[in-house]
């Protein structure tokens, strides 16, 4: 029997527990699942590719059958690589649903042994993004319950006090 391989691809920068609630529930349907960050400079990221490799390593620690790898390229060819089936994806709000229905689409269409899962992150986390846990750190919102501790020092290292002093 081949193993159960999912791909969950991202730029994760950073990761929030939006992700992490997506990875915790999907676990118990594969027998391995590979965080995969992309390698895309053309988003400028604020974390290097190593920095978000070592954060999302040290979150997702606890879980033995989750491992975190970076790719470049087309998705199709990292997961073949892999011998993954399965992309998943979280969908937030409906404004998401049109780009990732395209790129699910077109994965198959490169690869028709790619097939995608969309999953709905919990409540709390139905609006978070990536981006806004940067901003909102900017301008010294509470991000408690949003983040890992562990991402709100990095964000602090990386980004300096922020206006409220914390």
């Amino acid at each position: 029997m081949t193993r159960r391989i999912a791909v969950y691809p991202g730029s994760f920068d950073p990761i929030h527990n939006g992700h992490l609630d997506i990875i915790e529930r999907c676990l118990p349907s594969f027998d391995e699942l590979v965080v995969a960050v992309l390698q895309n400079e053309q988003k400028r990221p604020l974390f290097s590719v190593e920095e978000r490799l070592e954060t999302i390593g040290e979150l997702v620690a606890a879980w033995p059958s989750v491992r975190v790898e970076s790719f470049s390229g087309l998705l199709v060819d990292f997961m073949d690589q892999l011998g993954a089936r399965i992309v998943v994806r979280g969908l937030r709000a409906v404004s998401d649903f049109e780009t990732e229905f395209q790129m699910a689409l077109m994965n198959r269409r490169l690869n028709p042994r790619i097939e995608t899962m969309f999953m709905v992150p919990k409540e709390d986390y139905s609006f978070l993004s990536s981006r806004l846990i940067k901003e909102v750190f900017n301008l010294g919102g509470v991000l408690d319950g949003l983040a890992p501790p562990q991402v709100l020092a990095r964000l602090a290292a990386k980004l300096g006090p922020r206006e409220d002093g914390r």
